[in-house]
């Protein structure tokens, strides 16, 4: 015991100079020193906490080369962060989550998008086959328990490959309101560093990136899906409402899963 010790002693001057308090850092997930993980992600972000979406990016696949990915839905606003992924590195891995209820033009835009890009390797992840068949073999829970359908088919094929990164890449933003009003560029969560390049941009630069950058928007834009998930889930909006509003209409939930804190399986370390 007197090593781990040790090493927190270390890390606890460091942490502290970053704002970390000692009841973040004490306790290890999953055999990681959680406490590197906290500074890693609060020296980058006080580095990068007001800079371009494109150097957070570059300066995300710098520190974490080889042990990083990028996870989009190719849905609504998925362009922008992906064209700005193409033009650092290409060859940078994309997870796509197929739930197996998406829309056809989702899929078909991730067919577009990916050639238009040049995007060399994007992974398709997909419910366990066991899991459909046991959770869900109808195709209709959905209707019964919304936690239940996401878990399976959305957050558990992410989490059985992104456990084996130090780092992944998000596409969530501010302006979307709720808890991600408050939402770092670099943050430690279950003991892997995320990146959110996009944070701090706001709706209209977002736009005018798209627009600069002739990038295609997703063709459910235009009839009124500003946020895009799986069809049975997933509802147009009036103008002028939130861009989320579309997403489980009617009900207290917010987010599919896989950005909602939760222990990962044990894998090494780069750092």
């Amino acid at each position: 015991m007197d090593e781990p010790n040790a090493t927190f002693a270390v890390d606890a001057e460091r942490l502290s100079a970053l704002g970390v308090g000692e009841e973040d850092a004490l306790t290890p997930l999953d055999g990681v020193d959680n406490a590197e993980v906290l500074a890693r992600a609060a020296e980058l972000n006080a580095a990068y906490r007001d800079a371009s979406p494109a150097d957070v990016l570059r300066a995300a696949l710098d520190a974490f080369p080889g042990r990083i990915a990028l996870v989009s839905s190719f849905g609504a606003e998925s362009a922008v962060l992906l064209h700005m992924a193409a033009r650092v590195d290409p060859s940078v891995t994309v997870l796509f989550i197929d739930t197996g209820l998406l829309f056809g033009q989702t899929l078909d835009y991730r067919r577009q998008l990916s050639k238009q890009l040049g995007l060399a390797d994007v992974c398709v992840l997909t419910p366990s086959p066991e899991d459909n068949a046991t959770l869900d073999p109808m195709n209709v829970l959905w209707k019964s328990d919304t936690d239940a359908c996401c878990g399976f088919r959305k957050v558990a094929p992410l989490d059985r490959v992104v456990a084996g990164y130090d780092a992944w890449i998000t596409g969530r933003k501010r302006f979307h309101g709720g808890d991600r009003l408050r939402l770092p560029v670099f943050e430690a969560v279950d003991g892997q560093v995320k990146v959110n390049p996009l944070a701090n941009m706001s709706k209209a630069a977002l736009d005018a990136y798209a627009v600069e950058h002739e990038l295609p928007p997703h063709p459910l834009v235009a009839q009124g899906y500003p946020s895009l998930g799986c069809w049975p889930c997933t509802s147009p909006v009036a103008d002028g409402a939130d861009v989320r509003a579309g997403r489980w209409a009617g009900s207290e939930k917010t987010e599919c899963g896989i950005h909602v804190a939760r222990a990962k399986p044990a894998r090494p370390r780069a750092f």
